[in-house]
């Protein structure tokens, strides 16, 4: 994705802008819980809850040797237990073939981090049978045109895997592809992530103002529901979203302003 590196009126950098979307999105707990609960079908996670979100982006990013802004690691607490959540955001039209194994290497970072932790607490606790690491669901957010078709398990990457099968790492990674969302799909959602979904899969900022034939119904609950923290949060990831399609900075101006103002009917 080609950027330049100027700044706009709403403070916003171009460069990497998809990437530091991405990033505000995930590293939010209403957000990123939204996204869990409507979009990756795991049920575990249907009652999860902004407060069981803590994201250690910062912690482990530094870590990890190829990290980009935009990856998100997220830890979750479900009950009295802790599941880590990496999401990975690949913004590229084209797939990326190595992903099971640079996951591979983040899960092993992530448990390695978790064990010398654990070390410091109960000297010598990772080697008792009791011990067990926590899980980890790899994520990858697509957003890509084309159907994701790179391998979902890292032993399709290895040569000779039919053979070795049993003594080469065997897990899957979850892809969410945004183009299999329809614009009624969306909709149905009713949250604050479906409206910042349906902004980013335009093609063009000519279609921005055909989502005016939203239902009435939709932005009226977002009116009416959204916390007035995350008003500054969705308006900055709009505009950052708005400005890759182009729009002019008095008009992403004025678009921010309204939702800012929760007169999300007046957007479009």
């Amino acid at each position: 994705m080609e950027t330049n590196n100027t700044t706009t009126s709403n403070g916003v950098h171009n460069a990497h802008a998809k990437d530091n979307a991405a990033k505000i999105v995930f590293g939010d707990p209403v957000l990123c819980a939204q996204f869990l609960k409507g979009y990756t079908d795991i049920p575990l996670f249907k009652e999860i809850k902004p407060e069981d979100i803590e994201n250690v982006s910062s912690h482990f990013l530094p870590l990890f040797q190829e990290s980009r802004d935009s990856d998100t690691v997220n830890k979750i607490r479900i009950g009295n237990s802790e599941i880590y959540l990496i999401a990975l955001i690949e913004h590229q039209s084209e797939n990326d073939f190595d992903m099971s194994f640079r996951i591979l290497r983040y899960i092993v970072f992530i448990w390695t981090d978790y064990a010398a932790q654990q070390e410091k607490l109960h000297k010598g606790i990772t080697k008792s049978k009791a011990f067990l690491y926590p899980p980890i669901l790899p994520i990858v957010y697509y957003e890509g045109t084309s159907t994701w078709s790179a391998p979902l398990n890292f032993k399709n990457r290895v040569f000779l895997s039919d053979v070795f099968r049993d003594y080469i790492p065997s897990f899957n990674y979850l892809v969410v592809p945004l183009n299999k969302y329809s614009k009624q799909d969306l909709i149905e959602k009713n949250d604050e992530l479906s409206l910042i979904f349906l902004i980013n899969q335009l093609p063009s900022s000519s279609e921005f103002h055909d989502l005016k034939d939203i239902p009435k119904e939709y932005t009226e609950h977002l009116t009416d529901n959204t916390p007035d923290y995350l008003l500054k949060i969705i308006g900055k990831v709009i505009a950052v979203l708005l400005h890759k399609l182009n729009l002019p900075d008095e008009e992403v101006y004025d678009i921010t302003d309204q939702i800012t103002r929760r007169k999300f009917s007046m957007m479009f």
